[in-house]
């Protein structure tokens, strides 16, 4: 019997939008020492979400370069960037 695979990415993907698998990836990434888990599983949800980079910057008031640097893996964000950052997610959610 053959068993058929799906891709890991595909499947993240597709549970990430839902608003609740999200938000518990969020704090689940959040508990990890290394802040780089956390942009990388803000920066999934904001893929899943359908969100574009240049629609979310512009509500977070940053600009599409400035978003890119800070969901990049050498990222480094400002606190307050990550917070307008999820607080324009959560506008796009509710």
């Amino acid at each position: 019997m053959k068993r058929e695979f799906r891709d890991y990415q595909e499947k993240l993907m597709q549970d990430l939008q839902d608003q609740e698998e999200a938000s518990l990836y969020l704090n689940e990434a959040l508990k990890d020492e290394d802040p780089r888990v956390f942009l990388l599983a803000l920066k999934n949800v904001c893929e899943a979400q359908g969100e574009t980079m240049a629609a979310l910057a512009k509500q977070a008031k940053i600009s599409r370069e400035k978003l890119y640097c800070i969901l990049s893996q050498k990222g480094n964000p400002k606190l307050n960037n990550a917070v307008f950052l999820l607080k324009a997610l959560t506008q796009q959610c509710v």
